[in-house]
């Protein structure tokens, strides 16, 4: 509730810090003022406004409370740093306003670890949302338990029904052969949907921090293992793999979502590969950091791709797709979260000669770079 609400008010403080001049009884959609700060006021979180010259102009009971500051809330238009002197929230928000886009850090006043994102308005007005990392870690562990009790509910079912398909299946004759064959790929296509699911819930909640199983991963070695799961597919289709790296190349992370990673983007390549083509990937390691780069020779991707390929679900023009195999509209998304639970990103472009690029960037083990 915490997490929804916090991103509602993220939303409507850009209209509060940049709509001032509005009477308090004037809303947007029937959104008053009057209602917004009594909102804020009531939010479990801490939040924090500050004009352009870091006065404090609202302050609620939770950020009072996480600042050590009672009765700050008395005290508008004093100075931040006279209610709380932080070197690194200051620079956090002096950050935001440089930048003109949102800074999240992590701050450890006291005894106390917070979790900080300064959102920046119009004329230099920002708004700082505080959140105890210890409640945060709470909440995750609290629905990580609950995405493994999901997961055994629906697994027992589906494992249930994949039994009497393929029994059904031994049974089968002209004239309902295919339908069995239909409920049988509906129902796998059904598991990996829910394995899918449930996999991306689990990335979705866990901090950036949060990987438990670190080991030194060596990159092109596991761009090879994944190849060879997907070469019967390949070669069905005479499409080759292409690998230019040196070896070795690590990055510490977890080797099982690193794996889940490398797997979702070669078979999305190979599912936009033509027949025959070539499946280019490179990993080069510079200043810290590891490269992976995955060209196919597909059409490309559209404006409406590179907006939203990304998100959950989405599923771009089918008529670009050179394989009759279907995907969960989740593999994306997966690598998404494994990138960012590992510091890292993904993002996608189109190459000057044709095909579509995919480029993971992940932290270099120790001694690479």
């Amino acid at each position: 509730m915490g997490l929804l609400l916090a991103g509602l008010l993220g939303l409507a403080l850009g209209w509060l810090l940049g709509r001032r001049r509005r009477r308090p009884g004037q809303g947007l959609s029937g959104l008053s003022l009057r209602q917004l700060l009594r909102w804020i006021g009531e939010a479990p979180d801490g939040w924090l406004i500050l004009d352009g010259a870091d006065r404090i102009q609202l302050i609620n009971l939770r950020a009072e409370r996480l600042l050590d500051a009672p009765g700050a809330g008395l005290r508008r238009q004093e100075p931040l740093e006279r209610v709380c002197h932080s070197p690194e929230l200051l620079e956090g928000i002096r950050n935001a306003r440089r930048r003109e886009r949102p800074q999240r850090l992590d701050w450890e006043p006291g005894d106390q670890q917070l979790a900080v994102v300064v959102l920046p308005g119009e004329g230099g007005w920002v708004a700082v949302m505080l959140q105890s990392r210890r409640s945060l870690e709470a909440q995750l562990e609290q629905q990580e338990r609950w995405v493994s009790d999901v997961a055994h509910e629906l697994k027992t079912p589906l494992t249930a029904l994949l039994l009497v398909g393929d029994s059904l299946s031994a049974h089968v004759n002209d004239a309902n052969a295919v339908l069995v064959e239909r409920l049988q790929r509906e129902l796998l296509r059904l598991q990996r949907l829910v394995g899918d699911l449930l996999e991306l819930s689990r990335l979705e909640n866990t901090l950036p921090e949060g990987v438990r199983l670190r080991s030194r991963v060596d990159l092109p070695q596991m761009v090879q293992q994944v190849w060879l799961g997907l070469r019967p597919l390949a070669e069905r289709r005479c499409i080759r793999l292409e690998l230019a790296a040196e070896s070795p190349l690590a990055v510490m992370g977890d080797g099982s979502r690193l794996h889940r990673a490398v797997l979702n983007l070669l078979d999305n390549a190979l599912r936009y590969s033509p027949d025959g083509g070539t499946v280019r990937v490179e990993i080069e390691a510079t200043a810290g950091w590891c490269l992976l780069t995955i060209r196919d020779e597909g059409p490309g991707l559209s404006e409406d791709d590179l907006e939203h390929m990304f998100e959950r679900f989405y599923r771009g023009d089918p008529s670009r797709v050179r394989s009759d195999r279907g995907g969960s509209g989740l593999g994306l998304a997966i690598v998404q979260q494994i990138a960012v639970t590992h510091g890292g990103r993904i993002q996608a472009t189109n190459h000057p000669d044709g095909g579509a690029v995919m480029e993971l960037l992940l932290p270099a083990g120790a001694g690479d770079g």
